[in-house]
């Protein structure tokens, strides 16, 4: 699915009170949608959750992803692994 529809989609969701997620491998597209939880992730395209076969950095990834549930400052659009939380 394309970042801008998840994007969207995810806005309206959460506009119902259920609480969205969204990973996105285009930060400059994310930055201008401003989904309400979304996690940048340095990958390339079509490997959301990066290298196929490392159950590790894709477990890595998954948790990064649910951290932002905690998050009621949003949008955010937080990089993955950068220790820092960046606010879209």
């Amino acid at each position: 699915m394309c970042v801008q529809t998840v994007g969207l989609l995810s806005g309206a969701i959460e506009r119902e009170n259920i609480s969205t997620i969204s990973i996105s491998l285009l930060r400059e597209v994310t930055s201008i949608i401003h989904p309400p939880r979304a996690l940048f992730v340095p990958f390339p395209m079509g490997f959301p959750l990066g290298a196929p076969n490392d159950p590790g950095l894709q477990h890595q990834v998954i948790r990064a992803g649910l951290a932002l549930l905690e998050r009621t400052d949003v949008p955010v659009l937080e990089t993955f692994g950068n220790s820092e939380r960046n606010v879209a």
